[in-house]
This record gives structure tokens, C-alpha cells and sequence, in this order.
């Protein structure tokens, strides 16, 4: 069975001949001399005074009926010149006319000989037009019309050509005084002219006309084609409304001729690219999907091989440089993405650019044997290899379901769709707000496609800055939408998505849950992170008991944060470290919210602390912790800090009561891990009372390896290198350091005392 791809390839590949029923563009080109008896010469851009002169010397132009030629200006209000007094000369301008008449017959799908003879010289001033109409045939072997417009300045005056089901409006004007633009159409089409809304148009008639006598072309006819294309993109649009699909979200058919970012539109599109964006363009229609034009580009990133003679490619072409020779080796990277968008109508898009995946190729592995536009090859440089870098690039037409939009848009990401939601949102409130209208089932829809593919990877979250969770939350939070909020909190912020900073929309978020969901929603957002960021899930609970303690059940939460503790009996394993950041800030606010949600559960906390004394050293977190909590009327008089203020006040004293005096001599500890001849020498420096400096002069090595060891046993020496002479001295003086150090931590240790209530104790 044929996928979509195939057969849409398949499909677009038997459209019968390239073109269609219209051809425009624009073109650059040297001004001719252009000069018309009774007026003489035209200056180009055309000068409003030469735009009434030209008008006064004119005729109105008729228009046909039956066998009539009638003038009406209820139906046609245009001036023209007949062709024998119109004189265009210039040795450039054959050459323009023969590029246009070329690009309009590829376009047209007409590849007999052509002739283009003027027809007559068209005045369109203000308030000009001619309703719909059907040319009739002018001359022998005509077949169809060609507009030149030279350079003019107007707005308004559309071209609009339609045939059969299909309608095309074409923008004729030129801001570029150097270009013309153009426009064929076949006889039998319908055709319009809207009104000129201000200034004057130019415009030279030709008739395109076959050189060879033959039967005359007709636009070429893809109604079977794509009625095909149609009924394929119907089936494909109706499958992707199932759960269970899994075709590609988005078609891309790459397009044979090459075209650059400027010239990319559907009016410059070329032979049988014209056929099938003509093609597709009614069966997208007909299917309810959307056609856009971009440039479809694949980069890649890899490994090269040195070789011999270097090669590069570029463009197809070879180049030789430093006789060095790469050849590609394995790819590291490939980046595929669409961009230069444009709609059918040529408008450009300011999108971003989209990824895509191969399996969205029509028909997939459409690169695979193509050559790359550019090759680069990179010497190694360092501790990095050769490498290379390569481009494809191609045009393509892109299709999705009109339906399928906003999926789509999430394809690119939330650099896309955080800002569409946001601006939907804000249309949505500024609107009424009103619950199920059209841009809310928009935002909800889209928020269900950005929940199924939110980044997920921790490391995005691990640094507390604000991040997409809080402006997703809030926007959440806005649409009054409770259920994909919830989800949005049980899959993204409980699994690992979660800053701090989040906290204040979190809060806003669980408050607008409904009491039977919050809870347990607050619960698996503080189970899934507090083992990372016990202090950032602390403050979370902190600020919802605050919000809304008195409508809540805090305790499933608040027993989670309490699970989380390092060194819990649910957390301790063989070789357990604690990856949350401990500190006295940290676990003061940790028992103060525990306090206030449960006393019982900051018991338990107390005996948990107590009971890990490396995880949570007394001097490093416990005391710092104490004298925060020992001053809150809230904490200071609960069970829990009782407790912890009991064991403090012991670890104080024991320490307090250590006799402290300074050194009767100069000997200190003089154990040492090392039995070489230094240290031993060091050691015995070390246990004399009487000698206080003692030097080493001996090799890097040797006083490197003293130094460390003195630094593994921390006595009180300072230490210092004489580079007077060879080979270097190492000086080590004693000091009284140790004394110093102890000395300070005795008066910390009273203040702490003061601090925990106990002022008369420990005075020396």
C-alpha cells in the first residue's frame, strides 16, 4: 500500500504537460525610447503631466459584445493608442521582449514558436477599470494576452484572471523604477481590471500569437490530476484527525528547477514546477488544506579523511586549494529546516525557521542522490580532526491540513508557539473571554500539542531562572482551563521541569485547582524535585500555605518534603550523597513550613537531622538553622526546635568546656603519614619545643612532596620558598594557628549561646 508520499508523488508526476492558464513576473530592464505622435517622447517612470497629455490625445477604449463593439464607461473606462502611433526603440529592448515572451510561453505551457505584436497602448488613470470580460481573438493564430506595464506610479488595478473554478489576482505595479512587470493570459480566460484608486498606468497589449500556422494552445488541463490530488489530500486530512495516526504532520514535494531566496514565489515558478503549484493549489483548496513555497534546506556536520590533492565543491563546481585532499567521512550533525516562506498569493511570511523530517519528503529520500549545493573541508587544528560541512538546498511546496495548523506551528517549538498562544490569549480576553468560543478551543487545542512535546531534560532547569514553565503556567492560568493545567503540572513541572523562580505561578496554578486535585498535584511537584531542590520545593510549600493553607490539605506535601530529607530511610543507600544544597537557610525554612502545616512531621524532621550528623553538620547547618528558628515566635517554642535546640546547646557546651590556652612551647603534633628522609627530619621539627623555623633546600620534588604532606597533617606552620639560591629553599615557621582558630570558635560558640537563650553559660 502506498503511503501519502508516494502518492502524492505518483499523482503530481502524471500531471500531462507543464503551465497554466496564467503566466506573470517582473523583469529588469534598460528604459527604451518610447515616444507616441502628437505627444512625442515618454519619460519612464511616467510624469503626471505626460499621463494627461497622453490621455488627451487618446480615444476611449471600446470593449467587444456579440459581433458589437461598444463603448461604455459603466463597463470599460481606459484610454488607448493605436499601435501606429506608438515607437519603441532601443537596442535593449528586443532583448527584454524576447525574455518575457520566453518566460510567459514556459508558463503558459507553450512550447510552439511565438510572436508577440502590439496591440495598442493602454492609459489607465484614476478611477479606470473594465469588468469581466472574455478577449476575442484580435489577430490570425492568436491564442493569448500579454501586459507590459512600464514603469508608472498608481495603486490599485489588479489584474484578476479567472479560468474555470480557479481565480488569480495579480499585483502589476513596480516600486523598482527599473523592472517591468507583466502578465499573459489565454484568450478564453475571464479577466478584470480593477479600479485605479490614484495616479496613471502604462501598460503596452500584445497578442501572443503561434508562429507556425498550427492548431492554437489551450491552457493546459489538470482537472483530472487534480481532482486526484484533491481526493488524496481529503483522505489523508480525514486520517490525521485520528488518535492512532501517524503520517507525516506536513507534505514537502521538492520542485526540479533551482530558484535563490529572491526569486522564490509561485508567480517566478518554472515549467513543471508552474504545473504542479497550479495543481496543488486547487486541490489544496478543494481539501481544506494549506499550500505554502519555501526553501527546503538539510546541513550537515561531520568527520573528513585526508586523503591526498584537496578538493572542495561548490555550486558544482571543483576547486583546487594547498594541494591537501579531504573526503567526507561520518556525519556528526544534520539539521534539516524550512525557510523564505511564501502563501500562494506571493506574500511573504515572517515565520521562523521550521524543521521538518524526512519522512514529510514526497516521496521520502528525495536528497538522498542529490549533490550538495555547497562543501567545505577544515583542516585539523589542534587536538580537533578534519571535518567538513555541507548544504542541500531546494524549493518545495508545502501542505498540511488547515485543521492540523497548530500542530504544525508546534513543530518548530515554543520560540513559535509561546508567543501564538500568547497572542491568542490576549485576543481571547480582550474579546469577552467567554469560555468555548473559537480562540479559546484554538489555545486549548494548541496547548494540548505544546504539553505532548514540552522539553522535559533536566538540565534545562538547573539553574534557578525564570523559564518557559512560569509563562506557560500563566497563560494556563488565564484560560481558565483547569484540566490541561493540571496536566501540564503532573507532567512537566512534577517531572523534573521546575525552577524556583516558577513558584508565585505555581501557587497561582494550585489555587485555581479544585481542593480534591491540588493536593496531591502540590504532593508529586515537590516529590519529583525536592531530592534536587529541597530548598526552591520548601519555599513552594511555604508560599501555597500562605495563599491558601486554609482551603488546602497541605499534609500529602508537606509528608513528601519530609521524604525528600537527605538521609532519609527512604533515600539512604550504600555510598548516598545528597544532591540538594544544604544550608542553615534551607532547613530553618523547611521546619518552619513543616511547623506550620503539621508540628508532628517537623518531629520527625528533628529525629531525620539528628540522626545524619555528616549530612547535617551542627556547625555548618544546625546552628546557622537554630538561630533563625530560636527567634520566630511561630518556631521557637514547638517540639521540634526544642529538640534541636537541646542538641546544639550540648554539642556548645562539650566544646565550651575544652580547657583553651595557648602553647607552652614551640612543639605540635608531629605524626606524619610519610617515613622518607624529609619527613622524617620534618617530624622531628616538628616535636622540638624549642626550634621554631626549619628549611629544606633539595629539588621541586622533594619540597613539593614535603609540602603536601604538612598540608595532609594541617600543624601550624606557615610556609614559604627562598629562591635565592640552587636549588630552592623550602621555610617552614611555626605559629600558633591552631590556638587562633580555637580561640574564634569559642567566641562564635558563645554568641551562639547568647542567641539560643543560654547568656550565663560557657564564660571562661
Amino acid at each position: 500500500m502506498n503511503t501519502i508520499n508516494v502518492a502524492l508523488t505518483q499523482a503530481l508526476e502524471s500531471v500531462d504537460r507543464p503551465g497554466d492558464f496564467h503566466a506573470s513576473g517582473r523583469v529588469e530592464f534598460m528604459p527604451p525610447r518610447l515616444e507616441v505622435t502628437g505627444v512625442g517622447p515618454i519619460a519612464l517612470p511616467l510624469l503626471p503631466i505626460q499621463a494627461e497629455q497622453l490621455a488627451a490625445t487618446a480615444e476611449p477604449a471600446p470593449y467587444g459584445k456579440g459581433e458589437a463593439t461598444l463603448i461604455d464607461p459603466t463597463v470599460r473606462r481606459t484610454w488607448q493608442i493605436g499601435p501606429d502611433r506608438v515607437r519603441i526603440e532601443g537596442k535593449h529592448w528586443p532583448a527584454t521582449l524576447e525574455t518575457i515572451v520566453r518566460r510567459v510561453t514556459a508558463g503558459l505551457g507553450v512550447t510552439t514558436p511565438v510572436a508577440a505584436e502590439l496591440y495598442k497602448l493602454l492609459i489607465y488613470d484614476a478611477g479606470s477599470f473594465f469588468m469581466n470580460h472574455r478577449d476575442t481573438e484580435k489577430a490570425p493564430g492568436m491564442f493569448a494576452t500579454l501586459v507590459v506595464v512600464l514603469p508608472s506610479i498608481y495603486t490599485g488595478g489588479e489584474l484578476v484572471v479567472r479560468h474555470r473554478e480557479r481565480e488569480a489576482r495579480l499585483d502589476l505595479s513596480c516600486s523598482d523604477p527599473a523592472e517591468l512587470a507583466y502578465a499573459a493570459f489565454y484568450a478564453d480566460c475571464m479577466h478584470e481590471v480593477l479600479p485605479i484608486t490614484s495616479g496613471c498606468r502604462l501598460a503596452l497589449i500584445y497578442n501572443l500569437c503561434r508562429r507556425d500556422g498550427g492548431a492554437a494552445p489551450t491552457p493546459p488541463d489538470h482537472a483530472a490530476a487534480q481532482a486526484h490530488v484533491a481526493n488524496l489530500l481529503c483522505g489523508w486530512a480525514e486520517v490525521k484527525r485520528e488518535p492512532e495516526d501517524t503520517t507525516p504532520e506536513k507534505l514537502i514535494y521538492i520542485l526540479e528547477h533551482a530558484y535563490t531566496p529572491a526569486e522564490l514565489s509561485f508567480a517566478a515558478l518554472k515549467g513543471a514546477d508552474a504545473a504542479v503549484a497550479a495543481v496543488l493549489r486547487g486541490a489544496a483548496e478543494h481539501a481544506a488544506c494549506e499550500l505554502h513555497l519555501a526553501l527546503v534546506s538539510i546541513e550537515e556536520d561531520g568527520y573528513a579523511e585526508h586523503t591526498g590533492g584537496y578538493y572542495g565543491y561548490r555550486r558544482d563546481r571543483y576547486y583546487d586549494d594547498d594541494g591537501e585532499d579531504f573526503e567526507i567521512g561520518e556525519v556528526t550533525d544534520r539539521r534539516l529546516h524550512l525557510t523564505h516562506w511564501c502563501k500562494p498569493d506571493d506574500e511573504r511570511q515572517d515565520m521562523p525557521a521550521f524543521p521538518f523530517d524526512e519522512a514529510e519528503l514526497c516521496p521520502p529520500g528525495t536528497f538522498d542522490d542529490l549533490d550538495p549545493d555547497e562543501l567545505h573541508f577544515h583542516e585539523a587544528t589542534g587536538n580537533e580532526g578534519a571535518s567538513f560541512e555541507r548544504t542541500y538546498q531546494r524549493a518545495g511546496l508545502i501542505l498540511w491540513p488547515r485543521g492540523r495548523r497548530l500542530a504544525v506551528f508546534n513543530q518548530v517549538g515554543l520560540g513559535l508557539t509561546m508567543p501564538y498562544l500568547g497572542q491568542l490569549t490576549k485576543e481571547w480576553e480582550n474579546g469577552g473571554g467567554r469560555v468555548d468560543s473559537s480562540l479559546w478551543r484554538q489555545a486549548c487545542e494548541l496547548v494540548g500539542h505544546m504539553l505532548r512535546t514540552w522539553p522535559r531534560s533536566n538540565w534545562r532547569y538547573e539553574h534557578d531562572t525564570a523559564t518557559e514553565t512560569a509563562e506557560m503556567l500563566d497563560l494556563l492560568i488565564r484560560l481558565r482551563d483547569t484540566e490541561p493545567l493540571a496536566a501540564f503540572l503532573a507532567e512537566v513541572s512534577a517531572q523534573g521541569a521546575y525552577v524556583q523562580a516558577d513558584n508565585p505561578t505555581l501557587a497561582r496554578a494550585i489555587g485555581l485547582l479544585p481542593p480534591s486535585s491540588a493536593p496531591q498535584l502540590l504532593r508529586a511537584i515537590v516529590a519529583g524535585n525536592a531530592d534536587k531542590k529541597l530548598n526552591a520545593c520548601t519555599q513552594l510549600l511555604a508560599l501555597v500555605a500562605e495563599k491558601h493553607g486554609e482551603n488546602l490539605n497541605l499534609m500529602p506535601a508537606a509528608s513528601a518534603l519530609l521524604e525528600a530529607l537527605p538521609g532519609a530511610p527512604a533515600s539512604t543507600q550504600p555510598g548516598f550523597r545528597p544532591t540538594a544544597r544544604l544550608d542553615g537557610q534551607t532547613i530553618a525554612d523547611m521546619f518552619a513550613v513543616l511547623i506550620r502545616i503539621a508540628p508532628l512531621l517537623a518531629e520527625r524532621a528533628a529525629e531525620q537531622v539528628l540522626g545524619f550528623p555528616e549530612t547535617y553538620g551542627i556547625d555548618a547547618i544546625l546552628l546557622p538553622a537554630m538561630a533563625r528558628l530560636a527567634n520566630k515566635d511561630e518556631t521557637r517554642d514547638t517540639a521540634a526546635v526544642a529538640r534541636l535546640r537541646a542538641a546544639c546547646l550540648d554539642h556548645l557546651r562539650a566544646r565550651i568546656a575544652e580547657p583553651l590556652a595557648p602553647p607552652r612551647d614551640w612543639s605540635r603534633p608531629s605524626a606524619l603519614a610519610c617515613r622518607c628522609q624529609h619527613c622524617a627530619a620534618l617530624s622531628r621539627f616538628l616535636a622540638d619545643p624549642v626550634q621554631k623555623t626549619w628549611t629544606l633546600k633539595a629539588v621541586q620534588a622533594s619540597r613539593d612532596h614535603v609540602s603536601d604532606m604538612i598540608k595532609r597533617a594541617n600543624p601550624d606552620l606557615d610556609l614559604r620558598t627562598d629562591t635565592s639560591g640552587r636549588p630552592y629553599t623550602l621555610v617552614c615557621v611555626k605559629n600558633q594557628a591552631g590556638f587562633d582558630r580555637r580561640a574564634r570558635q569559642r567566641e562564635r560558640d558563645l554568641d551562639y549561646l547568647s542567641m539560643l537563650g543560654a547568656r550565663n553559660e560557657g564564660n571562661p
